[in-house]
């Protein structure tokens, strides 16, 4: 029973404050225009959605597709601006962000922005965050996280209405120029697996299809999947001959059977998981976010689940799936499967011993025991990368993707933003680097004495001997470019801003429609507000002794349309994780405000 009083409906947002966009600036320049530098003059006239992400993240890429269908619907009045905004060191290059685009098939203009230089313009906090500027150039909503395209687009209605009677709305094509297609046999391929014949099966993530390989590597046998798939990644030999397939954009688990061709849908709805949905059950009942790959280990089929940060399996025998490590919350924590936090874990690898998991948010190498206790071998949080050799325990990864079991125990690790192969020796602790000038290896699979690297952004497959000597490689560390936030020590009032879309309240008939999880790395960062409540207003109590660290918040609201004639109403979940670099300082900010959707007012 929950004896909390429910959350309040929210006072309607005052009438679209005045607030001028700042322009739109990026060193790295205009992708998907032609060669056009664009600026907001050039907008002027269009409802503009600005959209900030960063290719690393799952859930940019979840709000990529949910703004497919806004994008065609109001093509004529609508443009959809990406800001692309790096957390690690890789995306900088403009080059990957260019691979990016195409990769996940973004169809409107794209600034590359390397130095946040935008991001800072706009006070954003996190990726994703969304801003819509109406037809003259004003900020009329911001929101954070996934699940808003359905409250943009009513706003987008109302601004075409209001726009088109006082003459300031611009219907007609927009900027957006569409780049030459490239042949190439593989396009961004995520993951391969060895199969029985010798051929070599490969996730074409791009393309949107499996191409089973002659054993160079190189030759096509033949294109599987085409019209089922949606971006596949992680692919697995199961017990009965057939190939687990992470259809990850599709959130489903597939069986491909190399004999007949035929494909069954093993786990998942095709719909998304969202918080509040059930985690175990019939496994074709029960909703999946972004399988990235999986692995045969221990009688079940492990699903690395990097749209909500855990690890679930799924069951033959039953014909069910559960979650079986994580708790939801991003970062690295370990202990007990259930209590465990990991950070968009891409990549799964099966001994007899462990579960080996590239756990990529977080640059970490972990590990499951059989009694289901998490390890981390390599990585020490979200905010920390780079190439570094030696022992594990000082050893630096820059957002793995793949891990791959080799024969002498140890693991060989697609280092992905540091275009490299990287091998972990659990035995003497020690990282080093097998392989450099790889482009973003995604996966890698042992045939014979040989090691084939699924080379993303090369879109090909890379067949290398196995050293025996690691190569030698200078040692660089980084963290994340986002400047922390200064904060007072002592109380410090989080405010989650969400103001629920027009025609909709919060849904507040099965008890509170909103949730706040707070926690901090390190623990002794908070003395005080930390844990679970209904409220998205807490006071947190922050340590000065401790000077620095992370406040992990997450937020979630319920909302649904407000129509008393209608008895089922369409409703929505709002959800947004953040990782909050805070620095305690004498003058610091006594208030920390996060938009989840709407504007801030109480700015002080």
């Amino acid at each position: 029973m929950n004896d909390a009083a429910p959350a309040p409906t929210p006072a309607p947002a005052p009438r679209r404050a005045r607030v001028r966009a700042p322009e739109l600036i990026g060193k790295g320049g205009w992708l998907n225009t032609g060669g056009k530098e664009l600026t907001l003059a050039d907008l002027r006239g269009k409802c503009v959605v600005v959209d900030f992400w960063t290719f690393c993240c799952i859930n940019c890429l979840h709000v990529l597709d949910e703004l497919r269908d806004l994008e065609e619907k109001h093509r004529d009045t609508v443009v959809i601006i990406g800001v692309h905004s790096p957390k690690f060191v890789h995306e900088a290059e403009h080059q990957a962000v260019v691979d990016a685009v195409e990769r996940y098939q973004v169809h409107h203009p794209v600034l590359d922005d390397p130095e946040l230089a935008t991001w800072k313009q706009y006070a954003v906090r996190a990726w994703p965050t969304l801003v819509v500027i109406d037809p003259e150039g004003y900020v009329v909503a911001q929101h954070a996280g996934e699940g808003h395209a359905h409250a943009i687009a009513r706003l987008v209605e109302e601004l075409e209405a209001e726009h088109e009677a006082k003459g300031t709305l611009r219907r007609g094509d927009g900027p957006y120029v569409a780049p030459e297609p490239v042949a190439t046999d593989l396009r961004f391929p995520g993951k391969a697996v060895l199969l029985p014949s010798g051929n070599l099966l490969v996730s074409d993530s791009t393309r949107d299809q499996l191409v089973e390989l002659e054993p160079d590597g190189e030759s096509v046998v033949r294109r599987i999947g085409d019209g089922i798939l949606n971006e596949p990644q992680g692919l697995a030999l199961l017990p009965d001959g057939r190939v687990a397939v992470a259809d990850t954009v599709n959130h489903t688990v597939r069986a491909y059977d190399p004999e007949t061709g035929a494909f069954e849908t093993l786990a998942g709805t095709g719909r998304q998981w969202w918080q509040g949905s059930p985690t175990s059950g019939p496994a074709l009942d029960v909703a999946l976010s972004s399988p990235w790959d999986v692995a045969w280990w221990g009688g079940k089929l492990w699903i690395a689940m990097a749209g909500v940060h855990q690890l679930w399996t799924y069951d033959p025998e039953t014909g069910t799936v559960e979650a079986a490590a994580g708790t939801t919350n991003e970062g690295l924590v370990d202990g007990p499967a259930a209590e465990a936090w990991f950070a968009q874990p891409s990549g799964l690898a099966a001994t007899e011993e462990r579960l080996w998991i590239a756990d990529s948010e977080t640059s970490a190498l972990r590990w499951i025991d059989p009694d289901l206790v998490v390890h981390t071998a390599v990585g020490t949080g979200l905010f920390d990368f780079g190439h570094r050799d030696g022992p594990a325990d000082q050893a630096l990864l820059q957002h793995p993707l793949g891990v791959t079991a080799l024969p002498d125990g140890s693991v060989a690790v697609s280092d992905t933003y540091n275009h490299a192969l990287r091998r972990y020796d659990p035995v003497s602790g020690e990282v080093s680097t097998l392989a450099t000038d790889l482009r973003e290896p995604s996966g890698a699979v042992l045939v014979g004495d040989d090691i084939v690297v699924v080379e993303s952004a090369r879109h090909r497959l890379t067949r290398l001997r196995l050293p025996d000597e690691a190569v030698r490689v200078e040692a660089v560390a980084h963290r994340t470019q986002r400047a922390a936030t200064e904060v007072a020590g002592g109380t410090l009032r989080l405010d989650v801003v969400f103001q629920a879309p027009a025609g909709q309240k919060l849904d507040t008939r099965y008890g509170p429609s909103t949730r706040l999880l707070v926690s901090s790395t390190p623990p002794e960062l908070l003395v005080a507000g930390e844990g679970a409540g209904t409220d998205l207003s807490r006071e947190l109590e922050i340590d000065p002794a401790v000077g620095e660290g992370v406040l992990h918040i997450s937020a979630m609201a319920a909302s649904c349309d407000d129509d008393p004639e209608n008895e089922y109403p369409a409703c929505h979940v709002h959800q947004q994780d953040w990782g909050v670099p805070v620095k305690v300082t004498a003058d610091g900010a006594a208030r920390l405000p996060l938009v989840l959707a709407g504007m801030d007012e109480g700015r002080q």
